[in-house]
């Protein structure tokens, strides 16, 4: 479901798009989005936050204890994202040259800001910082730097990694609990916050420093006095919030009409890997 929001939202941020920075027909002059942050990561956590208030909670959620299964496994997966991102970011260039390797060390900075910031702020708040959250906050930073990865400096990702681990870790560990939705994998926490975050301090601190678009040497971010950029990333995000959510909802009831949104509470408790696939993940004898 995730694709059938995404391609069309790529559409509308890919050159000739509405939302594509400096096309004559950009709304609010389009946006800065150099490896997808707004039509990935702002799109996939609003269809994420969706389809957990359709869905529901699992059974016994807020009443039955739910660690992570494996955090051997998250740190692992956390650590392979963390360097499949540098070609997600520096890749996004299609070729190498200075913005190429700037994009790969931008990526890395705010990533490990992230799970540093994240990791700190939990030991502020619970007393012990976790390697759940600094895996969390890692994969926060990279988020947010998505978007800006090809027009930022180093210092401004560190700032922006760090951002990142602090406001995702509230929106993870604050507004879930206070709204009361099931996300198990926080994907509208990580996700659709930190691409959020990231659209937005990408017009602050974008620089022609990294990236001259015209040539001319003209301000490009709010931070060397362009305020118009801000206005455009806060334009496509809206934008983007609205078409991922209506879309979202439309294919959600479709596959609730035809097939159902959730097994039986046997099945459930039961697991799927269980009654769908007659095996078991974890074997312990």
């Amino acid at each position: 479901m995730g694709y059938f929001c995404l391609l069309p939202a790529l559409s509308l941020g890919l050159g000739g798009g509405i939302l594509a920075y400096a096309e004559k027909h950009a709304i609010a002059g389009g946006a800065l989005d150099f490896a997808g942050g707004t039509v990935v990561h702002i799109s996939s956590g609003v269809t994420a936050l969706l389809a957990c208030i359709l869905i529901g909670p699992r059974i016994g959620h807020g009443t039955e204890p739910m660690p992570p299964q494996n955090l051997t496994y998250t740190a692992l997966g956390a650590s392979m994202l963390w360097v499949g991102w540098f070609g997600f970011n520096a890749g996004s260039e299609l070729m190498v040259d200075g913005i190429t390797s700037s994009a790969f060390a931008v990526t890395h900075f705010a990533a490990a800001a992230g799970a540093i910031a994240w990791a700190c702020t939990e030991w502020l708040q619970r007393g012990k910082p976790t390697l759940l959250g600094a895996s969390s906050g890692a994969v926060a930073g990279l988020v947010c730097i998505t978007p800006a990865a090809g027009f930022v400096q180093l210092m401004p990702s560190l700032i922006m990694g760090a951002l990142a681990g602090v406001v995702c870790y509230f929106a993870c560990a604050v507004l879930k609990t206070k709204l009361k939705y099931d996300d198990s994998l926080d994907a509208f926490g990580v996700h659709g916050v930190g691409g959020t975050l990231g659209a937005v301090l990408t017009g602050i601190f974008a620089t022609r420093v990294i990236w001259d678009f015209e040539g001319e040497g003209k301000p490009l971010g709010m931070i060397e006095g362009n305020y118009s950029t801000i206005v455009g990333q806060v334009v496509a995000v809206a934008v983007t919030l609205v078409f991922a959510a209506v879309l979202s909802f439309v294919l959600l009831k479709i596959i609730d009409a035809v097939i159902g949104l959730r097994v039986e509470a046997n099945s459930e408790r039961q697991g799927l890997d269980v009654t769908e696939h007659g095996e078991e993940g974890y074997i312990f004898l």
